[in-house]
């Protein structure tokens, strides 16, 4: 039973703050599908062609070092170097600890685009440097208080170094300055996907009333967004509510874009599908970091 219930307040993490589908990660990252799409044209047997492939990927890496040795700063390299190394761990031919220097390079070289910095986050916290991953994500944070990726990534670390209460501040904190900082510049904080991720937490820690009071807040603040309603209408489900849970389950897939309407229908039936994402609060089982999912607008 307990098991069950971890499993749908994970689809809630996951559902209920995506809303939009969609991985925003590092530009450089998009290569990697284009470079792992199958040829139409004949080939080698699958050993040579593996074989041929990772000899090649290496002896990339080592020109990009080259260059690097001589240009510490030279980012078409350490994008490619990263590009690469990224590569390499997909052929299993390296580790995630392999890509933390270039992109610690990348994120001080360009402190205002956050994505390396989070993706050098989930980096380390894959690694097992929990404290550099809290330093990384802290360091968006420093700059961008309302990063939601950044958020999440922090809440998930806390949530799985069982600090709940430290994640639970975090998310208050943030939205009790959310005022000041939107009325310095507008959206700095997405209030209510913040909001959306106090109550994620709230659920995983069955503290289901202060769940649904953080949903109900945003169903009245956006009566457009079915997010909140969708994760209210897990939340009640869960608490045996089924009638109620029916409801917003309703609402959520009237207001959901097409490609989310058959989850929720699954969602309501009790036969959610399988579901993974960076934003759970379990140990990432992919070998590559991912940036989080968030809203688009």
């Amino acid at each position: 039973m307990l098991k069950k219930r971890r499993g749908l307040i994970s689809v809630v993490m996951v559902l209920s703050v995506i809303a939009f589908v969609g991985f925003s990660i590092a530009p450089i990252v998009d290569s990697i599908v284009r470079a792992n799409q199958a040829s139409s044209s004949p080939s080698p047997t699958p050993m040579q062609t593996t074989t041929a492939k990772q000899s090649d990927l290496q002896a990339q890496a080592r020109g990009y070092e080259l260059v690097l040795q001589r240009e510490p700063d030279n980012q078409t390299a350490l994008k490619g170097l990263l590009q690469v190394r990224l590569e390499l761990i997909q052929a299993k031919q390296g580790e995630i600890k392999d890509v933390i220097g270039p992109l610690e390079r990348l994120s001080k070289l360009n402190p205002e685009n956050g994505e390396y910095a989070i993706l050098l986050a989930q980096a380390k916290d894959y690694s097992g440097d929990r404290e550099g991953a809290a330093q990384a994500y802290r360091s968006v944070l420093t700059l961008k208080p309302g990063d939601v990726k950044a958020l999440q990534g922090l809440v998930n670390l806390l949530l799985n170094q069982k600090r709940p209460e430290a994640a639970i501040g975090l998310l208050q904190d943030t939205l009790k300055a959310a005022p000041a900082a939107n009325l310095a510049k507008a959206g700095s904080i997405d209030v209510n996907s913040v909001q959306l991720i106090l109550g994620q937490v709230y659920a995983d820690q069955k503290r289901f009333d202060e769940a649904i009071a953080i949903y109900d807040e945003g169903i009245k603040a956006d009566n457009k967004d079915f997010r909140p309603l969708l994760a209210k209408a897990i939340v009640l489900k869960e608490k045996g509510k089924t009638e109620d849970a029916k409801v917003f389950f309703t609402k959520a897939s009237d207001l959901a874009p097409a490609n989310f309407k058959d989850q929720i229908k699954q969602l309501a039936s009790g036969n959610p599908a399988p579901t993974s994402s960076p934003t759970t609060t379990t140990k990432k089982a992919s070998p590559t970091p991912q940036a989080s999912p968030t809203k688009k607008n």
